[in-house]
């Protein structure tokens, strides 16, 4: 017997206690409800009703049942909206990687955003490369992640695309910092400060081939994981750096100029796992994640003392849905 179905047939004749109203309310015939009626009785070992020539009136055991079945029906009610809510990705953990270089105002607007979204879901931030995120993504161990681009697709599904110019940070005191803005070529001769190639393969690679294109060849590359430690080498005159601008407002003794022409842009966005098992969270976070960035004031890094570009020049950040 169903009997969530027959408790709830229950509970419209102990609201209506009239057997055709309650019918009529249900949308089906007095006989069948006089049926399910008595069998819910034979099930439970109990009379519910009192039935007589003057009315309906419940049973001693109907009026105990009663409180019960609401009880009960409420929470089957309540068990199909978490169920819908879970499904919809609205509970649970979405185990989310970010890259290294991922500002804290960044991180707390995507927090907010998601928080605002979706109360119930909690998000488990992870610091990870991503060429670890690429890994992870494949094995299980993330949800979704944030990743540099370009990156091998063919396991993943992609979210909108940010895209983010990148200016150059130079010492202070070197003679490219009286210009407005830099050309690549003009930095010829200088040493290039990178993140490791082991972080984001695609990326650095696309950074290499665009500096010679532009007739920039670096010197020599060093490595800094760290943006303090990237600062620290800059300003130690070993090398030039390509950033955002965050970054550089950090250290007085260095500056960040727009790149002529705009040639380098940090291409970022959302991915996750295809196919019936991915998390169903993860398509609103890139999302979430591409809007948070569009419109993180951070990527608009024009410093006190440089010119603004002017209108007709590419925005510093711009959302591009694959």
């Amino acid at each position: 017997m169903d009997l969530l179905r027959h408790l709830r047939l229950f509970v419209t004749v102990a609201d209506e206690l009239h057997f055709s109203r309650a019918a009529e309310r249900l949308g089906m015939a007095q006989p069948p409800l006089s049926q399910a009626i008595r069998r819910l009785e034979r099930e439970l070992g109990a009379e519910l009703f009192d039935r007589s020539q003057r009315g309906v009136r419940l049973s001693a055991a109907g009026a105990v049942l009663l409180d019960e079945a609401h009880e009960l029906l409420a929470r089957e009610e309540r068990l199909r909206t978490l169920a819908h809510r879970a499904a919809d990705g609205g509970l649970g953990t979405l185990r989310t990687g970010v890259p290294p270089d991922t500002t804290a105002a960044v991180l707390s607007a995507l927090l907010s955003a998601c928080s605002a979204h979706a109360p119930g879901l909690s998000v488990d931030l992870q610091e990870v490369t991503t060429e670890e995120q690429l890994r992870l993504l494949s094995s299980g161990g993330l949800d979704v992640g944030l990743v540099h681009h370009p990156v091998d697709t063919t396991e993943l599904r992609l979210g909108p695309e940010i895209s983010l110019d990148l200016g150059v940070v130079l010492p202070r005191t070197s003679p490219l910092a009286r210009l407005p803005e830099v050309a690549l070529g003009e930095l010829s001769g200088h040493d290039l400060v990178l993140f490791p190639r082991a972080h984001a393969p695609g990326w650095y690679d696309r950074i290499l081939d665009v500096c010679r294109a532009e007739g920039f060849v670096p010197g020599r590359v060093r490595h800094a994981s760290n943006p303090e430690f990237l600062l620290a080498l800059v300003t130690a005159g070993h090398g030039v750096a390509f950033d955002q601008g965050p970054v550089a407002r950090k250290e007085p003794r260095v500056a960040w100029r727009p790149l002529a022409g705009r040639p380098l842009a940090l291409r970022i966005g959302g991915a996750w796992p295809s196919g019936r098992g991915a998390h169903p969270a993860a398509r609103r976070f890139a999302e979430l994640a591409a809007d948070v960035l569009a419109r993180d004031h951070t990527a608009a890094p024009w410093r006190e003392g440089v010119p603004r570009p002017p209108d007709d020049s590419p925005r510093p950040w711009s959302v591009v849905y694959g």
